[in-house]
């Protein structure tokens, strides 16, 4: 299935970029009246679409860790300069997926589309550039210090570049995938990731070796092997050609680009920019690989009592294997911190509130613990409203966090207009602030382990095989 997926995606970078708009919304017209920017002073209110990554927007403890983060903040200062009538104008944040800016931006979700990567707004969509934040910004592979060392791009036929939803990388690729197609030789494939994992995300699981090359703005992966120290940037191996990084508004709104145009002119990126980037991000960006030999066979052992009671409540056996990664390296001797303990690292106290007394043994710690997660996902996140993936997602944050911290974090996050069912990019954001990048961290790492553990699923699972084999024989 994946290898389908795989070859229908580079048979689709054979086809004109026009052919695939329909995600960036077409000529849709606005649902709102355009905004330009007397209309945005006389609101108070500058509404701001933000790409919901981290490196793009991320904020912790109200400070600024964000590339555009720090750039808003700066420019709304610009536009207050000398404002003496005492309507200061303020930044309304709007988190959305890269792919979804422009479209938003067209529907008059926002007045101003900040991406911190590389967007191609197309021409005839009624949207406008500024002046570039950044010129020249080339797209360069990137993979970790184990990789094979590739002299040129051509070298990689045949390879797959794992890319996050929205990036730039697929369009660039064309060109070289026309060239490999008329010498005879198989395209360079392209993975798409999980719709929860952004730019960062992705370089963590390169550094790792799950996913073995990715391709991202040179800017970016330099910025991230502050962090990363294990990633290899390949600066050699170019896709595509130069691009500029720039702020986004709609062509209707000239006195908002111009503005934009002067911010950027004069603007210079703080000498200390990331120097709380690093001090917050060296420690939460650090997930192995559990595909290792030793891993696997240590997940072999305990793999038949994670499948017993995952079926029995109703989780995934894969989603228990990642937590039991996460928490204890699946090394069911494990000791932790307040009474945790086990496999699962589960409390005495999350285990008696399902019944179970005696959590030292294999059986009792994955069976209490899989309880328990049953019962967060059905007395807490049951509402149809919340999608299967994000329901996990918040049930991890309440493994960790307990229940109620994180259903006051929902509540906040739908006070600031933020989407209080979505965890990833929404509600993360929240905890981000309040909590620090701890519980963003335990969710994202054990999320990544399951996406590395559901690659593999019929290697892990032999009944999967079976089932898989049953299906295509009836078929």
């Amino acid at each position: 299935m994946t290898r389908t997926l795989l070859l229908l995606l580079c048979l689709l970078m054979t086809f004109p970029a026009q052919a695939r708009l329909s995600g960036l919304g077409g000529n849709l017209p606005p649902t709102i009246k355009h905004r330009d920017l007397a209309e945005i002073r006389k609101s108070g209110e500058l509404r701001v679409l933000v790409n919901q990554s981290r490196n793009s927007s991320g904020q912790i403890r109200g400070q600024a860790i964000g590339v555009e983060y720090q750039r808003l903040r700066a420019f709304d200062q610009f536009l207050n300069r000398g404002s003496g009538d005492g309507h200061e104008l303020r930044l309304k944040i709007i988190p959305k997926p890269k792919d979804q800016l422009i479209a938003a931006l067209q529907k008059g979700e926002g007045d101003l589309v900040a991406p911190g990567e590389l967007l191609d707004a197309h021409p005839g969509l009624g949207i406008s550039a500024s002046v570039p934040a950044r010129s020249n910004v080339v797209l360069v592979v990137v993979g970790n210090r184990k990789n094979r060392n590739f002299k040129r791009l051509e070298e990689m036929s045949g390879r797959t570049l794992t890319l996050p939803v929205g990036s730039a990388v697929s369009d660039a690729l064309r060109e070289i995938n026309q060239k490999l197609h008329r010498d005879g030789r198989p395209p360079i494939a392209v993975e798409w990731a999980d719709s929860s994992l952004a730019v960062e995300d992705v370089l963590e699981m390169v550094q790792a070796g799950i996913y073995p090359w990715t391709a991202v703005e040179l800017p970016i992966a330099e910025r991230w092997q502050k962090v990363m120290p294990g990633l290899r940037i390949d600066r050699h191996l170019v896709v595509g050609k130069k691009g500029d990084m720039s702020w986004f508004v709609r062509s209707d709104s000239p006195m908002l680009r111009a503005r934009i145009d002067r911010f950027f002119a004069d603007y210079r990126v703080p000498a200390d920019q990331d120097s709380a980037f690093q001090r917050f991000y060296r420690r939460s960006y650090k997930v192995r690989n559990p595909m290792s030999t030793m891993d696997r066979q240590r997940l072999e052992k305990v793999r038949s009592v994670l499948q017993k009671h995952g079926e029995a409540q109703g989780v995934d056996w894969l989603h228990l294997a990642a937590v039991a990664y996460k928490e204890s390296t699946l090394n069911p001797a494990a000791r932790g911190a307040s009474g945790a303990t086990g496999l699962m690292q589960i409390t005495p106290a999350a285990a008696r509130s399902v019944g179970v007394g005696s959590i030292q043994g294999l059986e009792g710690n994955v069976h209490a613990a899989s309880l328990y997660m049953a019962r967060l996902r059905r007395e807490f996140f049951a509402s149809k409203q919340i999608e299967e993936s994000e329901r996990m997602a918040f049930v991890l944050a309440a493994y960790n966090l307990g229940p109620q911290r994180v259903q006051s974090l929902r509540a906040e996050a739908r006070r600031r207009g933020l989407n209080p069912n979505r965890w990833f990019f929404q509600v993360e954001r929240v905890a981000m602030e309040q909590l620090g990048m701890g519980a963003v961290s335990y969710v994202n790492s054990v999320n990544k382990y399951f996406l590395a553990y559901d690659r593999e699923r019929l290697r892990l699972d032999p009944r999967s095989q079976k089932l898989s084999a049953n299906k295509l024989s009836k078929n």
